[in-house]
């Protein structure tokens, strides 16, 4: 009953969105003061005279916002007559316009919500590489490592988010645990705090979107080429423009490769990216974008993770970080992954204040992890009685037989318009969205499991061992969600407005105990409720003040497939988050200035040891997996960004956070730091360009410098373990100048300069952001360098 429902459902939406969109495409549109009769004052997707454009804003109306569309003050800016500069030099590093969705483009100060962003010339002037190191930028934001830098999980205000249901791409869910190469997008933008109501049943970690680069206005021939660290070459070509006539047709290609040593000698990396996007502007009020993308990715003898046993690591304090610049894995260890994504949308604008989005993506995430696992030791006799505290391990090879393949389908459809009772003005938005996800995992291991030894993080090389393997696939789990949604923003003057809005989730849950078992339900539920509704007060046309309040489901974590376990293979019931949060922003000339404080709750998962042993194999240490407590999270979050002063960009923030667990099962884990929540984490970019009255040759000059600081996190769900703070430094230069005409520019840059040593990530070791036992180190990349030159033609 319940898919049949789902596909009713679903289908009687679309059906309701066609037929309300004819009868408006019927309505005659009123007669605009300066416009012919029959037409509009919407502005044109194919401008016919010198404008400046964006890569990303083509079609965005300014009185009506179209879901789906992001703002190009984020994109790269490029002048269709003229000379211009090279992509990234002017160092726009201000988010003034933001999407939310359902609800469209949002300027931000009409946004009661915190959301954060990386623009487009960061990525460039930092020669990010992978998305991952995006999130240095973002105070409220982390990435937990999990068994590579590329392949993390984000965090955001300590709560940690799942695998698809916090991440999109262009507004459809992806998987968050797979690389992408950053060559690939445009920018990146994360909203801190609940959003269930706006994108449907997700973990309180917030909203990672990502905006893909689209086709511009000028044709653009971009060729980079450059080195990383100790030796990996790397090609870019990215090839946009527009044909046909009035430009009707839009392409952009993009195309990567990187292959050789990674940060430390007996290491490899390759990266492999090809990807299209098109769009097709059937009209001035229509148009069709397509994208497809391919990424292979590959490396070895890459720093390992090391486990941290219940029983602690002997010593009483985790050792110090190891020097990365050292490799630590044998030569075989590590994962090759192969991401394809293909998307495609259809955004049409029926009249000044109407229009509709509906959009659909696929993706299918594999990988083949060939790692090692690491432990530290705890001074019992496994190690000979050696301790953790002093850099001591042990080491096993065994083949993984979990999570080898992701497959995912997400939608979205929007329907957005504006209407007016009286003197207010209402933003309406209805619809719905959410995805399908598969995961697959091998059926048996090939390889048998392989004793390592002991060794010591500061002593020598391991490269014992080989490349474990396994064999076949399976469906192991699989997750459906859809979400119908409905808001109204009201304007009630220039100074007030009320936002709310709300949405109803349905949710299933099915998995399988071994290749060999039947797929059975775990889970499922109707009309998941989620509300959010905010208020918003601008004293000037230039500030905002705002309160929201929020509540959002998210699906509860499944336990793990093991004979410890009273309720093995059992999704927990529903989970319910809660916020509360007030705000402040300013934009002023070219900066813009947010502060926010909140308070959030969630359910906390975690294991509980078991008054009824029935279930529990003989001898084994039985425990149920359950809500045992609520995570609480207080904080303080501020973000500056902009031009502070002329030729000064800047992109910095700064969080603090109270992240604890209350209201334990268990006594000992009462008012407890949540493990790897930094009380204090703090950013800030600076990027500084010489003035032209220096003259041409100086004036193509411009210096950035970056601090990062990580505060004290806990280590363990006692508290005994704490990963002690960290600051890393990085500094950077850039050339640009003209050949031709042409830009070219060329940019060098040092990441980690002191060569700092620390632990860049730490988490518990349960599954869907739940707690455990034990949890998991993974050390900080060392000292980097990085050189582009990138010439546009």
């Amino acid at each position: 009953m319940h898919d049949r429902f789902s596909s009713f459902f679903v289908a009687g939406t679309f059906g309701v969105f066609l037929l309300t969109t004819s009868a408006l495409a019927a309505t005659p549109a009123p007669v605009q003061q300066g416009v012919p009769a029959g037409k509009t004052a919407a502005k044109k997707a194919l401008p016919a005279k010198p404008v400046t454009k964006t890569a990303s804003a083509r079609g965005a109306a300014t009185t009506a916002p179209i879901a789906g569309i992001l703002d190009g003050s984020n994109g790269e800016t490029v002048t269709v007559h003229g000379r211009h500069a090279a992509d990234g030099t002017g160092a726009k590093y201000m988010n003034k316009v933001v999407y939310l969705g359902p609800l469209g483009n949002r300027d931000t100060l009409d946004t009661p919500y915190s959301v954060m962003g990386v623009t487009h010339d960061v990525v460039v002037n930092q020669q990010i590489r992978n998305l991952n190191d995006l999130a240095q930028y973002l105070p409220s934001v982390q990435l937990e490592v999990r068994g590579d830098p590329n392949t993390s999980r984000p965090q955001s205000r300590g709560f940690e988010a799942d695998v698809i249901s916090n991440s999109r791409l262009d507004g459809l869910n992806v998987v968050s645990t797979t690389p992408y190469p950053a060559e690939w997008i445009d920018n990146l933008q994360v909203l801190n705090g609940l959003a269930g109501a706006m994108y449907g049943p997700e973990n309180p970690a917030g909203v990672f979107e990502y905006t893909l680069k689209r086709p511009t206005d000028r044709r653009t021939e971009r060729l980079s080429v450059g080195v990383d660290s100790i030796g990996t070459p790397t090609v870019n070509g990215d090839i946009s423009g527009r044909a046909g006539r009035n430009g009707w047709f839009g392409y952009r290609l993009n195309m990567l490769h990187a292959d050789g040593t990674a940060y430390t000698q007996g290491s490899s990396i390759r990266r492999e990216m090809v990807s299209g996007d098109f769009d097709f502007h059937l009209d001035d009020k229509t148009v069709i974008e397509v994208d497809a993308s391919h990424y292979n990715y590959d490396q070895r003898g890459d720093a390992p993770g090391f486990g941290i046993l219940a029983t602690g690591v002997g010593g009483g304090k985790l050792p110090e970080a190891p020097d990365l610049s050292r490799r630590l894995a044998p030569e075989w260890s590590g994962y090759h992954m192969e991401t394809n994504t293909f998307l495609a949308k259809i955004k049409h604008q029926i009249n000044k204040d109407w229009s509709f989005t509906l959009g659909g993506l696929y993706q299918d995430a594999a990988r083949q992890a060939f790692g090692v696992a690491d432990t530290l030791c705890d001074g019992s006799k496994t190690c000979g009685g050696l301790k953790g505290s002093d850099g001591w391990y042990s080491s096993k090879a065994t083949a993984t037989t979990t999570a080898d393949d992701f497959r995912v389908g997400s939608n979205m459809a929007y329907f957005n318009g504006r209407v007016h009772t009286g003197p207010i003005t209402h933003d309406l938005v209805i619809g719905t969205n959410g995805y399908m996800m598969g995961n697959y995992n091998p059926v048996a291991a090939v390889t048998s499991a392989q004793n390592l030894g002991v060794h010591n993080i500061y002593g020598a090389t391991q490269n014992n061992g080989e490349q474990p393997y396994y064999r076949g696939r399976y469906k192991s789990s699989s997750i459906t969600s859809q979400s119908f949604i409905v808001g109204d923003t009201l304007k009630i003057n220039e100074h007030w407005s009320i936002m709310g809005t709300l949405s109803w989730s349905w949710i299933n849950q099915e998995g399988a105990l071994n290749a060999t078992s039947p797929m059975r339900k775990t889970f499922d539920t109707s009309a998941a409720f989620s509300p959010t509704t905010s208020l918003m007060y601008k004293p000037t046309e230039n500030q905002t003040i705002y309160f929201t309040y929020g509540r959002s489901v998210e699906a509860g974590p499944v336990t793990p497939n093991s004979a410890s376990y009273t309720n093995t293979n059992i999704a927990l019931p529903i989970a319910h988050s809660e916020e509360y949060e007030v705000g402040y922003k300013l934009r002023f000339n070219k900066m813009q200035f947010n502060v926010a404080g909140f308070r959030m709750t969630s359910p906390y998962a975690m294991y509980v040891t078991a008054t009824d042993p029935t279930g529990c194999a003989a001898g084994t240490n039985c425990q149920t997996y359950q809500y045992g407590g609520t995570q609480r999270n207080y904080g303080v979050e501020a973000q500056v960004s902009g031009e502070v002063l002329p030729n000064l960009s800047v992109l910095a923030g700064m969080t603090w956070l109270d992240a604890e667990l209350v209201h334990a099962a268990s006594p000992a884990l009462n008012n407890k730091e949540i493990v790897g929540a930094a009380p204090l984490q703090a950013s800030m970019l600076l990027d500084y360009r010489l003035p032209a009255s220096l003259g041409e040759f100086a004036s193509g000059w411009a210096f950035n410098a970056g601090v990062h600081y990580m505060g004290n996190r806990a280590a363990n769900v006692t508290n005994t373990l704490h990963t002690g703070s960290y600051t890393t430094l990085e500094l950077g230069t850039r050339y640009g100048f003209h050949v031709a005409r042409f830009p070219w520019v060329v940019r060098f840059g040092v990441s980690n300069v002191t060569n700092e040593r620390y632990w860049a990530s730490v988490y518990t070791g349960a599954p869907s952001g739940t707690s455990g036992a034990a949890s998991s180190l993974y050390a900080g990349l060392p000292r980097v360098y990085h050189f582009t030159l990138s010439a546009e033609f």
